[in-house]
């Protein structure tokens, strides 16, 4: 049973491929789409492999017993049923479009192998029907089951070659009919070919022709934008030409520029040194003032006075000069607000030392007030007590002039007044010299005036005895004031050039300066005698007329410095001998003895350091222009002269104190033989 139900899959899968339900028309050949039905590829179904797979299996079988592959002619085709009955097997099961079929076919005069196929396709379809019926006929099911076996191999196959012979026929057909295509086709490519030649010809002529048109218009462009060009550069060489001289003018103007800026700088380097210097100045003077201020003050008549408040402030002002300094100093240089600022601090602390001294004043004045009558009974009595015992105890005179040895002289020798004297000449015709810068009222004069003496006094105020390498700055400032070299005073330039009459105020002024400095700044610190007679002494060595009027004006303050002194004559007030003798005296008011003993106290210690000391960077060669000799001849002339209460003895102390170890030095033997005079003979004359 397996072969058969084989064979009936084979006819159901034929049934359902495309081949099985092909039609065949009698009309193919004209209609003109044939040749595409050919030229489509062909198709099997899904069966078509297990299909042929039986078909040479059954050929197989029937081609084994008789061992040849050719079919057996002389076997009688007995068990091949007729045409008829199959026919009316098939019909029976059929279904109408069966039955149509047949009986087309065999109106049809077919061949005997297509009608075959016919059959068995009709047979297959009878199969599908009688099997969707439910297979209700067995029998004929059967019966096309013993008929198939011997229709099948030999059939198909001849329908198959058939079929395949008439599709060559057709691929033959629409092969020549494709190649005969494609020959048209080639023509009208070859003649769309030879149009598109030509007309890529005229184009490649219009092209060439546009591009030689195009090349003109770029060539006369090019032309055009040369001559621009070069009007262009031109141009920009005569505007760079005029640029080039701009710049030269710039680079000019900018160099004098530069030079200009380098002199104001220097300028303003040159001034702002001049500014810390004055800054420096100040700070000293400032230092100076503020150790006159002594909190612990007590006059010998009056109890203590505070001035804690006078040395705190002072404090704060020379705190706050420093840290100006101090700033101005990292800073780079001071400027002229700075040293407004310093100068005011300068001011107050001067005030400062005027409002402490008033202070002062006004406490003693009280007791002055109380005790004024008093004191001047005593002086005068003490005064003409002194002048009974000179006039009682004076020697007999030889002939010129000389003492005996009894007694001691009362006044000086003729030759030392002589010199007394032209000291003093001397400083009145200086006087008279410069008269016209003094009482001329031009503003400007003033203004010259007031420069050149502050020029000639400030650097000696500077001179302490704390001012150390600054002594040579302050010598050199003084020494070109009075070379006649400019010099910087208060941010100005001042020359003794500027008035014909400025250097013999300056040599005055100078010495009155230096004078008035051993009054007020050695007779305060006593130490302060040695920096200033330095300076003083090279300044003298350089200009002697400055160490005249210094003499001058020494010899006018502190008469005992010659020594001289003065003799009260009838008709002279008593104020104004007491001026004669170097007493102070204001609104009929004389100093007191401690103040005015201080003051020639200072005086003195001057002189003893100017005698002894030499500027250090100055010619050594020459010798002092007033040394050690003069200071031996004052010794000497002193221990002639009968003593003074109070007087000799302090000038003498001051004296020797300062400059006894250089006398001790120069005259050995007999300075020690002066020592022993004064212990043994002039100190019992005291009592």
């Amino acid at each position: 049973m397996q072969p058969r139900q084989l064979r009936w899959d084979t006819l159901e899968a034929l049934r359902d491929s495309s081949k099985g339900r092909l039609k065949y028309c009698r009309h193919w050949l004209r209609d003109e789409d044939v040749l595409e039905g050919c030229m489509s590829p062909l198709t099997l179904s899904s069966y078509s492999g297990w299909v042929l797979d039986r078909i040479v299996e059954r050929s197989d079988q029937e081609i084994t017993p008789s061992k040849t592959s050719t079919p057996n002619k002389s076997t009688p085709r007995t068990n091949q049923l007729p045409l008829e009955k199959v026919t009316s097997a098939s019909h029976q099961g059929s279904s109408p479009l069966s039955s149509t079929v047949l009986s087309e076919t065999k109106r049809l005069d077919l061949p005997v192998f297509l009608h075959e196929f016919l059959m068995l396709y009709l047979i297959t379809d009878s199969t599908h029907m009688l099997t969707m019926q439910g297979n209700n006929d067995l029998s004929l099911l059967e019966m096309d089951q013993e008929v198939l076996p011997t229709l099948l191999p030999s059939k198909v196959t001849e329908v198959e070659g058939c079929i395949r012979m008439y599709e060559e026929m057709h691929r033959l057909k629409g092969k020549e009919g494709l190649r005969q295509r494609q020959e048209q086709q080639e023509q009208m490519v070859r003649a769309v070919y030879d149009l598109a030649s030509e007309q890529l010809k005229r184009f490649d002529e219009l092209k060439e022709l546009k591009q030689h048109q195009e090349f003109q218009d770029l060539q006369e462009v090019m032309e055009k934008s040369l001559k621009e060009t070069q009007g262009q550069q031109e141009k920009l060489k005569e505007e760079h030409r005029h640029r080039a001289k701009v710049l030269n003018l710039k680079l000019r103007e900018a160099e004098q520029q530069r030079q200009r800026q380098e002199e104001l700088e220097r300028l303003r380097k040159e001034e702002g040194q001049e500014r810390l210097r004055r800054l420096y100045s100040i700070q000293e003077e400032v230092l100076q003032l503020n150790q006159q201020i002594d909190p612990n003050y007590r006059h010998k008549d009056l109890p203590k006075i505070d001035l804690s408040a006078y040395s705190s402030r002072g404090n704060q002002i020379c705190g706050l000069v420093s840290g100006l300094i101090r700033t101005t100093s990292e800073r780079g240089f001071p400027t002229q607000m700075d040293v407004a600022n310093t100068e005011r601090a300068l001011q107050e602390m001067r005030g400062l030392i005027s409002s402490m001294q008033q202070e002062i004043a006004a406490a003693v004045e009280e007791k002055k007030r109380r005790d004024e009558e008093e004191e001047r009974q005593k002086q005068q009595e003490l005064l003409k007590k002194s002048q009974m015992k000179a006039q009682s105890t004076a020697p007999a005179q030889l002939p010129g002039g000389k003492q005996t040895k009894e007694g001691l002289q009362v006044k000086t020798d003729e030759s030392i007044m002589r010199w007394y004297q032209e000291l003093q000449d001397a400083a009145n015709q200086c006087v008279t010299s410069f008269s016209e810068i003094s009482n001329c009222k031009d503003n400007e004069v003033k203004k010259t005036k007031m420069d050149l003496q502050k020029a000639a006094t400030i650097p000696v105020s500077q001179i302490s005895s704390i001012a150390g390498s600054q002594l040579r700055e302050i010598f050199d400032k003084i020494n070109n004031l009075l070379s006649g070299k400019s010099v910087q005073s208060g941010g100005r330039s001042v020359s003794v050039t500027q008035h014909p009459q400025g250097l013999d105020f300056v040599y005055y002024k100078l010495a009155e300066k230096f004078v008035s400095q051993g009054e007020e700044e050695v007779a305060s610190h006593r130490e302060a005698a040695f920096p200033i007679a330095v300076v003083a002494s090279g300044i003298w060595e350089i200009h002697p007329r400055v160490g005249d009027l210094f003499l001058a004006h020494l010899h006018k303050k502190c008469p005992y410095s010659v020594p001289f002194y003065p003799a009260f004559k009838e008709g002279t007030s008593m104020e104004e001998y007491q001026r004669m003798l170097g007493y102070q005296v204001k609104d009929s008011k004389i100093e007191e003895q401690d103040h005015f003993l201080k003051r020639m106290s200072g005086m003195i210690r001057l002189y003893a350091a100017i005698i002894q000391l030499r500027w250090p960077y100055g010619n050594r060669q020459g010798t002092h222009p007033h040394g050690l000799s003069y200071g031996w001849r004052w010794l000497a002339q002193m221990l002639n002269m009968e003593p003074l209460a109070d007087v000799t003895a302090t000038l003498l102390f001051d004296f020797l104190e300062v400059c006894g170890n250089a006398l001790m030095k120069q005259y050995q033997i007999q300075f020690w033989k002066m020592i022993l005079l004064i212990r043994e003979d002039y100190f019992p004359r005291y009592d």
